[in-house]
């Protein structure tokens, strides 16, 4: 093996990338868990169809946009890479192959686009999300990735290498993108049938939280897994995000109490994911109590925030903006007071007397990918709705998604139907006359 291979920090990575992988069928329960019984297969598909189409985009051009040499003012990867020639077996980034930060760095492109469909669930078609979430990977993540993300070389896009915005793991090139993408579509597809009239309540909550804890489970891999070692950065961003998340969780359940009057698994579950996703950008430059603190407002903030698709009048099916982007721009500003300048960041936040400087680059590197994701993601719904239509019929989205863009159900209610109509035939279950027989016999005559 070359000089500077650490096999250590190689199976660190590689297992990382699994768990990473993990949480997109995570998120397909999790947002499976929370539709009605009509709509679960189609919202596992699509979290499952970005594993298909994203990998196979990756290795063609995905990964030499994202992370090639920079093709011009930190916009863009060049196409030195393409079909992922030139990568060799014993090529490093850093001490670890080029082959296993490509495969880490495949799955933060897969489950982005996945996050985006719970914004537009319950209605859309299958064969036009498939194409934006095609189009969309290609026109807005691969180049958001080279902006924020440290290239195998060690260099970054504008964002980090001219703006010096601090993004260890994904809150804006992940979060605030998919959610403000999420948006995006919501006002491109429309509303619900049934909107504010129905209630439209989780089918399952048990799905729910088995889905949001193999997320908890997976943002390990994807938030230390970041610092590419297996070294003191990996442990503290392993300990922020347990630490935030569990803190969000509280916040979250403690804002449902005081204005709802209850505690539920789904404001449980919901907490965590928000606290998973304020953590991710600030999880390597934030001490344990600034984790902490960015998780306990996070949690409070994101669940008054979800309230904002009924005042607003957008449908937010499963509050992606709520969530991803209300909680990724927390997490992404929240850097600019709580940075500490440890781990080799040179950057301190206003508390710790960096002053304002960070929180300023900080709001710029959010404001360009909000922006730039919102627009790019509206024009792409826009000519796919106008081309081959985004959005199933009204009488396709009221009798069930699952049949018509499937041809499947999740649960098969004919079989128990039928079990409980013979069992209900059997002369256990028949009316019996209340008359004794000694009796009946007077009566009848």
């Amino acid at each position: 093996m070359p000089d500077g291979f650490s096999a250590g920090d190689t199976a660190f990575v590689l297992i990382s990338a699994a768990l990473v992988m993990l949480m997109t069928p995570g998120l397909a329960f999790f947002y499976g868990g929370m539709v009605r019984v009509k709509s679960v297969l189609n919202m596992l598909v699509m979290s499952f169809i970005a594993l298909a189409i994203v990998s196979v985009l990756w290795v063609l051009y995905g990964y030499t946009l994202s992370f090639g040499p920079d093709a011009g003012a930190g916009l863009i990867g060049n196409l030195d890479f393409l079909g992922m020639r030139g990568i060799g077996l014993n090529d490093l980034a850093g001490t670890i192959p080029v082959t296993a930060f490509s495969a880490f760095q495949l799955m933060f492109a897969v489950i982005t686009p996945a996050l985006i469909s719970g914004a537009i669930a319950d209605r859309a078609k299958f064969s036009a999300w498939a194409l934006f979430v095609a189009l969309w990977v290609t026109i807005v993540y691969f180049p958001v990735a080279h902006w924020v993300f440290m290239t195998d070389s060690g260099k970054g896009g504008w964002l980090i290498d001219r703006v010096g915005v601090i993004d260890f793991a994904g809150g804006t090139a992940v979060h605030i993108n998919a959610g403000m993408a999420g948006l995006a579509l919501c006002l491109v597809l429309g509303k619900r049938v049934g909107f504010k009239k129905d209630p439209m309540r989780p089918h399952s909550l048990p799905l729910v939280m088995l889905g949001s804890g193999l997320l908890w489970f997976g943002w390990f891999g994807f938030n230390a897994g970041s610092a590419l070692a297996a070294n003191g950065v990996a442990g503290m961003a392993f300990m922020n995000t347990q630490v935030a998340t569990a803190a969000a969780m509280l916040g979250w359940l403690a804002y449902e109490r005081i204005k709802h009057g209850a505690f539920t698994t789904l404001g449980a579950a919901s907490g965590a994911v928000a606290g998973l996703v304020a953590i991710t950008p600030a999880c390597g430059s934030v001490s344990m109590l600034g984790a902490l603190a960015i998780g306990v407002i996070a949690g409070a903030a994101c669940a008054a925030a979800i309230s904002l698709k009924y005042k607003l009048g957008f449908d937010d099916s499963l509050d992606v903006v709520g969530v991803h982007a209300v909680g990724g721009v927390i997490g992404s500003l929240l850097i600019g007071f709580f940075a500490t300048g440890h781990v080799g960041q040179t950057a301190r936040g206003l508390f710790y007397g960096g002053g304002f400087g960070q929180l300023g680059k900080q709001a710029i590197g959010v404001a360009a990918v909000a922006a730039f994701s919102f627009v790019i993601s509206w024009l792409l719904g826009q000519a796919i709705n106008k081309t081959i239509g985004f959005r199933v019929s009204e009488d396709v989205e009221v009798a069930g998604i699952d049949q018509a863009e499937h041809a499947e159900s999740a649960y098969d209610f004919s079989a128990v139907g039928a079990s409980l109509a013979r069992a209900l035939s059997t002369p256990a279950h028949t009316a019996v006359s209340t008359v004794p027989a000694e009796k009946k016999t007077e009566v009848d005559a």
